[in-house]
Formats: structure tokens, sequence, C-alpha cells
């Protein structure tokens, strides 16, 4: 499982279930603007009390615990509404009152078996999966951006990865975790990493030179040492992935950026001057490139923001990551 103990809230709730000890899924819908857990949060119990995740600073998991509890034991679902007093919004570092609405589900009852063992699947095969669920009504499906009747809102929530209501429905997101692949065991990658990692993208470093992808360069970090294009192969590209060439080679950028170019990331950047890719550009044209999949290319990489250390680069990198996920 790739994701963190912290982000696989389902999985965990699902595993508990089918070991017997029972759980209760607990999602925040609402809340205020500047809360700890935004909306979407989960909040697993198990029958034995255990908990993973949460949906608030502190304030009302215990009375989320005690209302899960309640329902595992009569297999009903609870909608909860805390309201929350500036004093105690200050308690928690908020800074003003509001409420927050928690929808409380025990697995196998108020939420069928079925429909959670279905997106932990999805989650597991990285597919994008909306789950839909009419609080009052208690009407509950999975969707994706096809759907007839949400497909529009859904694609638009999947990539802002934002849940929240659309009418009675309620639409939790679940995207893949972020990606990103760095070709290049390069001084800007030693910055790009920890970036990357701060900004919720999990790194993969890919180099097959044994003299840049020394463990010392990158302490504690896992370096693919491996020819890019059978690296990345390996390591999936999808539309939650991002690719950055960093090595200057052609050997070992351009497998790369065929690969990258071959499927649906959300972003290839490649570093290099201007002339630079105009010469890299000369060289995937005579392989056969389109200039549709040139067009995908982001090069010179990086936002111009006038950066020149290691580190200024990493951080004009990781914006235009961040300007192409977010703003398509």
């Amino acid at each position: 499982m790739n994701q963190t103990d912290h982000d696989a809230i389902p999985e965990i709730a699902l595993n508990w279930h089918r070991a017997g000890k029972g759980a209760a899924l607990a999602t925040v819908l609402e809340t205020w603007g500047s809360a700890p857990r935004g909306v979407g949060s989960q909040l697993a119990v198990s029958g034995a009390g255990d908990m993973a995740g949460s949906v608030s600073g502190g304030c009302v998991e215990g009375a989320v615990v005690t209302e899960a509890m309640d329902a595992l034991a009569d297999g009903q679902p609870r909608l909860l509404e805390f309201g929350v007093s500036d004093e105690d919004a200050f308690a928690v570092g908020l800074a003003c009152g509001g409420r927050i609405r928690v929808l409380v589900e025990p697995v196998g009852a108020a939420l069928p078996e079925s429909i959670l063992a279905e997106l932990v699947a999805a989650r597991a095969a990285r597919r994008p999966i909306a789950y839909l669920i009419a609080p009052e009504q208690g009407a509950r499906r999975l969707a994706d951006g096809r759907d007839p009747e949400l497909g529009a809102v859904i694609a638009e929530r999947m990539r802002s990865d934002k849940s929240g209501f659309e009418g009675d429905w309620f639409v939790h997101i679940h995207n893949p975790p972020l990606r990103l692949a760095i070709i290049g065991a390069v001084h800007i990658a030693q910055a790009l990493v920890p970036m990357a990692r701060l900004a919720g993208l999990s790194p993969t470093l890919i180099d097959p030179r044994p003299a840049f992808a020394a463990a010392a360069r990158f302490p504690g970090e896992a370096i693919v040492e491996d020819w890019p294009d059978a690296a990345l192969a390996a390591h999936g590209l999808d539309r939650r992935t991002a690719v950055v060439t960093l090595t200057h080679d052609p050997k070992l950028d351009d497998p790369a950026i065929l690969a990258a170019l071959a499927s649906d990331v959300f972003y290839l950047g490649c570093l290099g001057s201007t002339r630079t890719h105009a010469k890299r550009v000369a060289r995937l044209q005579a392989a056969g490139v389109t200039p549709a999949q040139i067009a995908r290319i982001h090069g010179p990489v990086g936002l111009d923001i006038g950066a020149k250390t290691p580190g200024e680069i990493a951080v004009s990198i990781l914006s235009q990551i961040v300007e192409r996920l977010r703003k398509g």
C-alpha cells in the first residue's frame, strides 16, 4: 500500500471489518474555513476502539468516537453537527468559530462492504473515483467523470481535489496520490525531492549513474538505478504523475521524454536552455514525435522567476507543476 496510514483510512476500515473487529467511517461533510482537517477528512473507528485518521484538531474526536461505537451497535448512520464557539475555536487553533458536520457510517450496515471494497480497489489501481452520498436520503453510490448525472462536476472536483456538496449529493473525491518522477540525481534534485514531498507529491529519483546515485548525496532516499525508460515502465505513468528530466544527457533524458509523451502524465518538464531545448525538439521530431506532443513539454523547465541556484530552480519547477495541476 503506497498511502501512509493517515491517507489509507478506507483501507484500514475495510481490513478491520473483514477481520471481524467492526469498523465505522466518519467523514467531514462541512466545516469552517480554517479547520485543521478539511472537508473529506476521515476517521476510522473499530469495534475495539482503535482509531486511524482524524476529523478535527481534537475538539470533536471524542464525541465522534462515542457516536461511532453506538453506530456499530445499532447499524445506523449518524449525521452529527457540532457548533463551535469562538473560545473553543481558538483552543484548537482556528481563527473564528463555526460548525462542523460529520457523517458516521458503520461498515457492512449503512455503508455496504461491496461499495467500500470497490472504492478500495479503485484506489489500489490508481483509478480516480468519487463516493457519492445523499446524507438525508441515505442513498450511496460510486461514480467518476463519466457519470451521466454529475460527471462534469465530478471531473472538475477531481481536477481541484475538492470534495463537497452538489445539491443533495456529497461528492467525496478519491484521487490517486500525486507522484513526481525525477530523472537525474543532480544538485537540483537534492532540493526538489524534499520540496516535492512537502507539497504532497511522492518523489521517485531515477539515475543509472553510480556517481550521481550515491546514497551520501541523497540521505534516506531510495534511488532507482536503472535506465529511465525501464524505470518509468516499472513506476507507471498516469494523469496523477509528473515527470522532470534534469540530466542534460540525451541518452538519459530522451527515453524518459518519449515514455512520458506516450502516457497521460499531467506534467513533463525538461531542464535546459532555450538553445538546448531547440536541439531536443529537433531530435524528437526526427524520432517522429508530433508537434502536439512536443507542445506538452515545459522547456526550459520551470516558471520564469529568474532562478539561478539549484534551490531556486527547484522552486520554479515545483511552482510550475502545481500551476499545471491546479489550472490545467
